[in-house]
């Protein structure tokens, strides 16, 4: 009873850090956003007065145990602006009828605040877990659990290792999305409201793609620089063979720096609410499945699509085929590596031979192989 105590008061006092880093980038982002945040004070103190009794009568309960603590927050608010489509739904379903007290309005900067973290974390676990759970099990080849470069309780040490970045990266996210919901991006509601209507939507899809796809490469490649590469990027290559819950398997601050293009898009150039997303819907989905073994490609496409081949060959041989979606980058930057699963020497084939010379033990065959981390 005292261990899940002690753990959800770690929870509350996360998401109050949380709140506060969220302040301090918004307070960097626009000081008129930061501004709008001043009026929640009062209630908020009150919040962390509460918080600060059940700390103090914990400490009591622990004696000379680990003792907890709070710090004060200043928190903020805004007049009224257009809400985020899932705050919308989220508030009219759930939040205002369930969770907040009449007291807090729909509209109130803490209360968006806390709720964008909260469907933030669930969105993306959701969205990781499910997608990945469908992936793994229906497209995922098993067989390559069986190579020598499959990690002991691999698939597991994917889950852990995401689930415990992703609340992290979330952090900086929300700043993000708060702005947006605040009305400081150029993200708009109506076809209507795009100076090129329909051909501008289907126009801003594919600047989407090719915008993020470059400065992914970018901030990929950067990630690899022999300074940086340690502290951030190689926690996420240690799965030498991936399987889709390696997707989101990264160091906070590597995750958060690869997915930055996506947020800062609607900042720079007009996209459709729904069209976002749905773009960042299929973001996931993309992520998983370059990092899922089903190399097949559209021969035609080989040379263009960056798919799970490429990606592959990224994790197997380091230094090349950095891109996201596209090969574009990567032969412009000389970085491009034709697939070797394309050309019949791919994992799959160590594997067969492996199978064929006998040498894949009763460990291999389970799915446990024998290499250890670098």
């Amino acid at each position: 009873m005292a261990f899940r105590v002690i753990k959800t008061v770690n929870s509350v006092k996360f998401y109050i850090r949380a709140i506060k880093v969220i302040y301090f980038c918004c307070e960097m982002f626009s000081s008129d956003l930061a501004g709008e945040l001043t009026e929640h004070k009062s209630l908020f103190a009150k919040t962390l007065t509460a918080y600060s009794s059940l700390t103090h009568h914990i400490n009591g309960k622990l004696g000379g145990r680990k003792k907890f603590s709070y710090f004060s927050v200043s928190v903020p608010s805004s007049p009224e602006a257009a809400m985020d489509l899932v705050l919308n739904v989220a508030d009219h379903y759930v939040l205002t009828p369930y969770v907040y007290p009449e007291s807090w309005a729909e509209d109130g900067a803490l209360r968006q605040i806390i709720s964008l973290l909260v469907l933030t974390n669930l969105g993306a676990a959701i969205l990781y877990l499910g997608l990945g759970a469908f992936s793994y099990y229906f497209i995922f080849d098993h067989n390559l659990m069986k190579h020598p470069h499959f990690l002991e309780n691999q698939v597991q040490r994917e889950i852990k290792y995401a689930m415990t970045s992703l609340p992290w990266i979330s952090i900086p996210t929300v700043a993000l999305f708060f702005a947006e919901v605040r009305g400081y991006s150029k993200l708009y509601d109506n076809v209507s409201d795009s100076p090129l209507g329909w051909p501008g939507l289907f126009l801003s899809m594919i600047s989407f793609l090719f915008f993020t796809d470059m400065c992914i490469y970018w901030i990929h490649r950067f990630l690899h620089h022999k300074l940086i590469y340690k502290m951030f990027h190689k926690p996420h290559h240690i799965w030498k063979i991936t399987t889709p819950f390696a997707s989101h398997a990264f160091h906070p601050v590597d995750g958060f720096l690869q997915g930055l293009p996506y947020h800062i898009y609607p900042f720079l150039f007009p996209l459709h609410k729904l069209l976002y997303l749905a773009l960042y819907v299929f973001v996931n989905i993309w992520t998983i499945s370059i990092h899922d073994g089903d190399y097949r490609v559209p021969a035609g496409l080989t040379g263009v699509i960056n798919g799970s081949a490429h990606h592959t060959d990224h994790h197997l041989f380091f230094d090349y085929n950095y891109g996201q979606y596209f090969t574009l980058w990567d032969r412009l930057g000389g970085s491009y590596r034709h697939p070797s699963a394309l050309m019949g020497k791919g994992p799959m084939e160590l594997v067969r031979k492996l199978q064929a010379e006998g040498k894949l033990g009763k460990q291999e065959v389970n799915g446990h192989a024998q290499r250890k981390e670098e």
